[in-house]
């Protein structure tokens, strides 16, 4: 059976050029495991996965860590297939895709940063502004791995322009509750607004926290913790107090943390290599692989199904 997938793949980049795993995806109606599978193992086809893997927690893998992108999301998104005789036109095509990459990386990022600094504009006349504010960017768009494949956003079903933009507004502890509702309610407005624009219809999810959260967090005991530390190590200070993003980051720094996270980053290696080793030596049925979350993470079920 993969013998005539292989075969319609190799004669369908022959005919239009290197293609990423989507483009592939379009053109021929087939279960996009067996694409995968297909590309993988033909001897005549190069796969090229561009940009890097890097941690999530996920609660439904066994040990908590896997490797983002997904499998799936990393051939459709990432990866170019070539023909392994013709290797330049593959190299021009990835040249093209990392540039594609980099370049809505950086206009997600802009836009968060125009975004926060409309938020704060509005928010400067309450009497907070003695107070410290910081907006930390997580996600994709720190590892420059964002990317504009229509999804569905998750409350509404609404489809945006791939990557949501992950934000953390971290205060100090001192700030009054009505300050921290008012900026609540500026943000969810903004968030709102992009999402329903036309010419925007990007997705922001955001939480706002005190420094006090964060140090009970750094106890790393529970998912939720650990999950949360996660978005603060790799996090970048988009906005707001240089100081207030430097406590966060000692908190991290002296909780021991960056190290715990590495160790399961090098469990997730290990998890996506067994996982990758499991679904192309069929010891494995779709069902089972589903079940493990092997070929994509659980949230996006309802995107790839």
């Amino acid at each position: 059976m993969l013998n005539l997938e292989q075969d319609i793949i190799v004669n369908l980049i022959g005919t239009k050029g290197p293609l990423t795993g989507l483009e592939i995806k379009k053109e021929i109606d087939i279960d996009s495991l067996l694409v995968w599978k297909a590309c993988k193992i033909s001897p005549n086809l190069q796969v090229r996965t561009l940009g890097r893997r890097y941690m999530r927690l996920d609660r439904h893998v066994d040990g908590f860590a896997r490797l983002s992108p997904s499998i799936l999301r990393e051939f459709l998104t990432y990866s170019v297939i070539g023909l392994t005789s013709d290797p330049n036109p593959l190299e021009k095509r990835c040249m093209e895709v990392t540039e594609r990459i980099y370049e809505i990386s950086k206009f997600k990022f802009d836009l968060a940063r125009q975004m926060v600094s409309e938020i704060v504009e509005e928010f400067e006349g309450q009497p907070s502004t003695s107070h410290q504010i910081c907006f930390i960017i997580a996600g994709d768009i720190v590892y420059n791995m964002a990317h504009d494949v229509p999804r569905p956003e998750r409350s509404t079903g609404r489809l945006v322009k791939g990557s949501d933009i992950d934000l953390v507004v971290v205060v100090d502890d001192n700030l009054p509750d009505v300050s921290i509702n008012k900026l609540d309610e500026l943000i969810y407005r903004k968030k709102y607004r992009m999402l329903i624009s036309p010419a925007i219809n990007e997705e922001v999810d955001y939480k706002i926290k005190r420094l006090g959260l964060i140090r009970n967090q750094a106890h790393f005991d529970e998912f939720k913790h650990m999950v949360a530390i996660k978005i603060l190590q790799e996090g970048l200070l988009v906005y707001g107090s240089e100081d207030l993003f430097n406590n966060v980051k000692a908190i991290i720094q002296q909780n021991g943390l960056p190290e715990k996270l590495d160790e399961l980053e090098r469990l997730a290696k290990i998890f996506r290599k067994k996982a990758e080793e499991s679904i192309l030596d069929n010891s494995m049925d779709k069902e089972k692989i589903k079940e493990m979350h092997l070929f994509y993470s659980a949230e996006e079920f309802e995107e790839f199904e």
